[in-house]
């Protein structure tokens, strides 16, 4: 402060008929001593109370200081009220941004809420999810850990704990907060406490061998070159921080060199960096040490101690932050006092009140324009406040690192810049970061309370524990998580399925029955082989058309039974493929009405029988209403019947294919969906109306005399076709997949089987095997000894 001073009123263009003076108070780090220093600034030299001071007008207009914030905070509340303004250095909490609590207080540092703002942006940046935090026990501290926390609170990060230094630093405190440090499971902890109490804090890790733990610096010991001894070196390497910005102010190492007691023999702070640097006190002369009985533990200087001869770090001016701040703030205040002295008669900014004289100058004209002052210095950085009283927020940030000879650097590895775009605030250079540990550690430190979940997993919260702790937890079937840490499981698409890894969605497997799959070709084949054998049967139906077993009951009913029976098993195969549109509405049309044109022939059939023996009763004319015409009109009537239902169905609401994923999700199951469920039912239950009278009248007719009696077979037929679709219908709920179909194949197939074997495997035995039963005289010798009997 003194240089800078020094410095403005050497400036022919800065302030250049005035003079600045100063008054400077120790306040030890102690509020109760800065509170002291306050009100000796407000009374005049004798220690009464100064006239100015009475009528409303302080002595000092402006103070610069202090360095603590609890401090600052005791000062301001004093000065306040007197419209005397501060310009603190070093006094970073938040709380003095509050304009109405402090409404005079401006400070050269940024506020703890931005620098909480950056360490949570190096936290998320690095995926530190579970970190420790430790704070001293004052304003700083305090104000500083609500910051934290309400920081992080927008993010995924976790405080495993938080633990408070006590102004006191008791040892037994101390080693409780290290305890805590040990036992806890974060790898990470921001100790934001001040150079004293973080030296007493490393010490004690020291002690405890606790040397596992990657520390985060707060602004205030980040660049203490005091906190670097042999013993602290190994908790403190690969220590990273935000510290303010530096600057190398020219002249300064030379004014400071200059610095020797026989300039200023009473002041205390010469007499401890002597003892300091030289191990020697300049209080103390040869006479005084005879005199003295008690030893001074040291030695008298000779006089001949000079700072020009040596380098320590009281003149390094490489690394000044904190000193840069005293600079800017002591620039900060010239500048105010410039545009004031500038300003013209009557255009201050109280009414009533001169502008610009000289030798009274009002603190609150002058802190009105301290809240103006907008300047750039030497080093190119502007100045300014926001309406908070905070200047421009930007930050260093600082790596320790080790050099060869044991000495720690100061490693510049990446800034926070809170006046750039939003996310783009904080810049990294990772390839410079030596982290904590060996001096060629770069494997950045992991700290989480759970590790991260994989892909195909997902977090599942613990009772009672931070977000941060979790377990990871399988997705269900049909369900993706393809990021780590992801908080839910992603529902696949419908016609998606999740891997086994569960971490991505593929393609269903689709199914149905193809002419590739071992059931479809032998269903296709069984197909073909019973349409070939009832042609075989209608080739030797034609070839023995003559004969009177094939002539019995109608020989055109039975080609034409024969040929929707070839139907029947032809479509059978439409059932067999992938589904679509036109093979939907075939396969089940042309069941439908091929089995009606089957069970109407066999109807009309069992009505000729019914009817034969019926006309052999005397005065009967009944056969003259069942002709040949009449036959075929039953069959095409019951056949028309069933047309119109299907015609109907296929043009209100047709079978179209579907996607069924009820029954398997894993795969979709291509079927035909029936469309209209009322038209679906119409058809089977036509087909079984018609089979129902088929068996009650081939019942009737059964006992009837013949040789060769159809009725007989067409019962046991109907028997058959019964059995098998009514074991059908649980069979083709129960099936799931193309298998439904196999089902509903195998019933047409099988009640096909039924239909041919009973009605014709008898005819076709006689026909090929007893050719001499195949005579009229055979066939109606029986029925006259049935008579006679």
């Amino acid at each position: 402060m003194v240089f800078a001073i020094e410095e403005i009123n050497r400036n022919p263009e800065l302030l250049p008929d005035i003079t600045l003076g100063y008054k400077i108070f120790d306040s030890c780090d102690v509020p109760s001593e800065s509170l002291k220093g306050a009100f000796k600034l407000l009374k005049e030299k004798d220690g009464s109370a100064s006239n100015y001071t009475c009528a409303g007008v302080p002595p000092v207009p402006m103070i610069v200081g202090d360095g603590g914030s609890s401090q600052s905070i005791a000062v301001s509340r004093v000065v306040a009220p007197f419209g005397i303004g501060m310009v603190s250095y070093f006094a970073s909490c938040a709380c003095l941004s509050d304009k109405r609590e402090f409404p005079t207080f401006f400070r050269t540092i940024p506020s703890d809420t931005v620098q909480m703002k950056a360490l949570v942006r190096v936290i998320q940046h690095f995926k530190w999810t579970w970190v420790g935090a430790v704070a001293e026990d004052n304003d700083y501290g305090r104000f500083g850990m609500r910051s934290f926390i309400e920081e992080v609170a927008k993010f995924e990060i976790c405080i495993a704990y938080i633990e408070f230094l006590s102004p006191g630093r008791t040892r037994e405190r101390i080693q409780q907060v290290a305890e805590t440090m040990k036992k806890s499971s974060a790898k990470v902890t921001i100790i934001f406490s001040g150079a004293s109490d973080t030296m007493s804090l490393v010490t004690e890790l020291r002690l405890q061998n606790i040397t596992d733990i990657q520390l985060i610096a707060s602004e205030a010991w980040v660049t203490s070159f005091q906190l670097w001894t042999e013993e602290t070196r190994e908790i403190l390497s690969g220590s990273i921080g935000f510290g303010i910005r530096r600057a190398e102010i020219p002249g300064l190492r030379e004014f400071l060199v200059k610095l020797h007691p026989s300039i200023a023999p009473d002041n205390p702070f010469v007499e401890e960096l002597w003892r300091e640097v030289f191990g020697c006190s300049v209080k103390i002369s040869n006479q005084s040490l005879e005199e003295n009985t008690s030893p001074s533990p040291y030695k008298p200087c000779t006089g001949s101690e000079s700072l020009e001869t040596i380098e320590t770090t009281y003149t390094d001016v490489s690394q000044l932050r904190v000193s840069y701040n005293v600079y800017k703030a002591v620039y900060a205040v010239a500048h105010a006092l410039q545009n004031l002295q500038s300003c013209g008669d009557g255009k201050g900014p109280f009414l009533n009140e001169t502008c610009g004289q000289k030798s009274n100058i009002l603190p609150w004209q002058l802190l009105h324009y301290l809240r103006e002052v907008r300047f750039t210095n030497q080093f190119g950085e502007e100045i300014s406040f926001d309406k908070n009283g905070d200047p421009i927020a930007s930050y260093d940030l600082i790596n320790w690192q080790k050099r060869s000879d044991g000495s720690v650097e100061f490693i510049k590895v990446g800034f926070y810049d809170a006046a750039l775009p939003a996310g783009k605030e904080l810049v990294l250079d990772e390839r410079r970061i030596v982290w904590h540990g060996t001096a060629l550690e770069k494997k950045v430190p992991v700290s989480t309370c759970s590790d991260s979940c994989l892909a195909g997993t997902r977090r599942g919260a613990r009772n009672g524990q931070p977000i941060c702790c979790f377990d990871c937890l399988p997705c269900t079937d049909g369900e993706i998580s393809n990021q780590t840490d992801s908080i839910e499981c992603i529902k696949c698409p419908i016609d998606y399925w999740s891997n086994d890894r569960r971490d991505q969605c593929i393609l269903k497997e689709i199914e149905f029955l193809s002419f590739q799959d071992g059931m479809g070709i032998t269903l296709t084949a069984i197909s073909l082989f019973g349409a070939c054998i009832t042609g075989s049967v209608a080739t030797v139906f034609l070839y023995f058309i003559n004969t009177p077993i094939v002539r019995a009951n109608n020989s055109e009913l039975s080609f034409l039974l024969l040929i929707s029976l070839i139907l029947c098993f032809l479509c059978s195969i439409a059932f067999i493929g992938q589904p679509s549109p036109w093979s939907c509405m075939v396969r089940h049309t042309v069941f439908g009405v091929s089995f009606v044109l089957c069970i109407s022939c066999i109807l009309s059939k069992t009505l000729v029988v019914l009817m034969a023996f019926k006309a052999t009763l005397p005065a009967s004319n009944v056969m003259k209403w069942f002709g040949p015409t009449q036959q075929r009109s039953i069959v095409f009537l019951c056949t028309l019947i069933q047309i119109i239902i299907c015609v109907i169905w296929l043009v209100t609401s047709p079978p179209l294919p579907a996607k069924n994923t009820k029954y398997q999700s894993a795969k979709i199951i291509l079927e035909c969906d029936v469309g209209s469920t009322v038209a679906f039912c119409c058809v089977l239950g036509y087909i079984g109306l018609l089979a129902c009278m088929c068996l009650v009248l081939a019942f009737l007719a059964r006992a009837l005399p013949d040789k060769f009696n159809e009725a007989k077979f067409i019962t046991f037929s109907m028997l058959i076709f019964f059995a098998v679709w009514v074991t059908f219908i649980p069979a083709y709920v129960s099936t799931p997949g193309k298998y439904t179909v196999a089902v509903e194949i195998f019933a047409i197939l099988a009640s096909s089987f039924g239909l041919l074997c009973c009605i014709f495997a008898p005819k076709c035995y006689i026909i090929l095997l007893k050719p001499d039963e195949n005579t009229k005289k055979h066939l109606m010798g029986k029925t006259e000894m049935n008579r006679i009997g």
